[in-house]
């Protein structure tokens, strides 16, 4: 009988501890916050195959099929798996061409986050990027941003702006572990104002999280003193809210009188420095198409709006369907949830970890959306006139079938206007952007084993060159071939 006993008791201690060391697990990186409803089949090729997809695609990702691809993060724009609520709710779509009432419950849901007073709906991001800096540039006009990304660049320069890159000098140390790398530098933006003239500066930006420089946050009082050193000289604040709540996410995690707050309030908190945003709702909206401008100014809003009508529809569809509108307006809540934001970032870290352990080069800490592999060191052999970050996506995706994004020298590098000179960027990443409640961590497992694996055999792997070239956003559609 003692014995029975002692076995019971041995059995309930074992039973705690188990639940304890689940519970400190559970702490660090949290399970998924939802159970999988419907599956999607992905394929496995072999490597002669892949070998030839890559060759058939000019050696370049974004032209393979995506059903030849394995584990794709190529990246989270657009890729999020929507919720049973979104999916509800798309079949309340008010298809009416004006007054939609799902777009009304998507100015409501706006109004309620980012707290502007004019809700212009667009088809995605680089459309609202498009409206903004195609009513506000003149040529020669300089727009300041921690780091503009690809299309917000395009966009700016293409209309004869000048986009200018302010980030902290800290970002660009890829093993400096920071809080807040993603921060503009204020001193750095006042000298540019100071310089160009304020007159020349028609807005300011800052995109959270910062996603050139490794999808790392910004903190609340760089986003306070970045709106009051813009309103000094009376230029209006904008900011690129893409993954906004993946950013108010770190400032409640890492920042001092934030612990406490959820996370709708410290977003409300961003945004009410701010004069308006621009968003691709395929990020933090959890939806597959969709954007979104926000702004106060009465009289720039009705320019953006007329400019609208024209190319993307009327005021309250903006290019999107009712069905979508109401999707976005769903996800922009469900991003909210604190439960998934600690699952969501804790599947990047998770994956970084498992790098850092190998003593796989990448950019660190970890940001909200992806790891980015660091290619100057992970291939110092290569030079950056011939693509490491290139090389290292091509090297992915043969070896593994895995797609991923070169955020680089094809996709940075610029022209010297009075030299001709390439300028290379400070950083040559290779983003693993992770989709939104799509992929489990045994496969991020998958992905972490084989970069492991690459880096292993990293010096038998050889440079790029280009053979053909767009003058805008190349790396889309550029062709190149492996050095000999």
């Amino acid at each position: 009988m003692r014995n029975g006993i002692l076995f019971v008791e041995f059995l309930t201690l074992l039973h705690t501890f188990a639940a304890n060391i689940l519970e400190g697990i559970q702490m660090k990186y949290p399970p998924e916050p939802f159970k999988i409803k419907t599956v999607e089949h992905i394929a496995r090729t072999t490597d002669a195959e892949r070998q030839q997809y890559i060759k058939n695609a000019g050696y370049n990702v974004f032209s393979i099929p995506a059903e030849k691809i394995y584990i794709d993060l190529l990246t989270d724009s657009g890729t999020s798996a929507m919720s049973d609520k979104q999916w509800a709710g798309m079949m309340n779509g008010d298809e009416s061409y004006a007054g939609s009432r799902n777009y009304f419950h998507f100015e409501a849901t706006i109004k309620k986050i980012f707290g502007f007073k004019h809700i212009i709906p667009t088809h995605q991001g680089r459309v609202a990027e498009n409206l903004l800096f195609s009513t506000i540039i003149k040529p020669g006009y300089v727009i300041p941003n921690n780091n503009h990304f690809d299309t917000t660049r395009a966009n700016i320069e293409y209309n004869g702006g000048i986009a200018k890159d302010l980030v902290n000098d800290a970002a660009k140390d890829t093993n400096l572990i920071l809080p807040f790398k993603g921060n503009i530098d204020i001193q750095k933006l006042e000298s540019l104002i100071q310089t160009v003239g304020p007159e020349n500066v028609p807005i300011g930006m800052i995109t959270i999280t910062n996603n050139s420089g490794g999808g790392q946050p910004v903190s609340m009082e760089n986003i306070r003193a970045t709106s009051k050193m813009l309103h000094k000289y009376d230029i209006p604040f904008f900011i690129d809210a893409c993954r906004f709540a993946e950013n108010a996410w770190f400032i409640k995690q890492r920042e001092g009188g934030y612990a406490e707050k959820p996370i709708l309030e410290i977003a409300q908190e961003m945004f009410s420095y701010a004069d308006g945003c621009t968003m691709s709702a395929k990020k933090d909206g959890l939806v597959n198409m969709g954007g979104f401008m926000a702004l106060n100014d009465d009289e720039l809003a009705q320019k953006v709006t007329n400019r609208l009508i024209l190319i993307e529809g009327f005021p309250t569809y903006g290019g999107l369907s009712g069905r979508d509108l109401e999707a976005i307006s769903i996800g922009l809540n469900e991003v909210l949830d604190e439960t998934y934001l600690a699952y969501r970032v804790g599947q990047v870290e998770q994956l970084g970890e498992k790098l850092a352990a190998a003593g796989v080069p990448f950019l660190k800490p970890t940001g909200g959306h992806a790891v980015y592999l660091d290619a100057k060191n992970f291939l110092p052999h290569i030079p950056q006139s011939e693509f490491p970050g290139i090389a290292l996506t091509v090297e992915l995706y043969t070896h593994a079938g895995i797609r991923a994004v070169e955020i680089g020298s094809l996709m940075f590098a610029q022209k010297d206007i009075k030299t001709g000179e390439t300028i290379f960027p400070d950083l040559e990443l290779v983003r693993l952007a992770i989709p939104r409640r799509v992929y489990t961590n045994s496969q991020m497992d998958f992905v972490a084993e084989n970069i492991i694996e690459i880096f292993e055999r990293r010096n038998d792997i050889k440079g790029f060159e280009i053979v053909k070239e767009a003058p805008v956003l190349r790396h889309f559609t550029a062709e190149l071939k492996p050095l000999a």
